[in-house]
């Protein structure tokens, strides 16, 4: 019991810890939105959902992805 008590602290602990990020990985996009990874790629490169390079590396701004969401409950949104 205290295994699975430990284990159940560590997934609240990772939790608390990356929701205080700013910027997320392209899974972590995905994995917040519910979306495959691919998907979550494809619409960061085509724009869609906004992305910032650090050096060579692509990054999401947290709250790009509510800007993404907000944007697809417009009724004149393109789908």
């Amino acid at each position: 019991m205290t295994t699975l008590a430990g284990v159940r602290m560590a997934t609240l602990d990772e939790s608390a810890a990356e929701s205080a990020l700013v910027l997320l990985t392209v899974e972590e996009a995905a994995r917040r939105l519910r979306i495959g990874r691919t998907t979550c790629f494809r619409l960061v490169m085509s724009g869609e959902i906004e992305s910032v390079t650090v050096g060579r590396l692509r990054r999401v701004p947290v709250d790009a992805l509510p800007a993404y969401v907000a944007k697809l409950r417009r009724p004149d949104a393109v789908a």
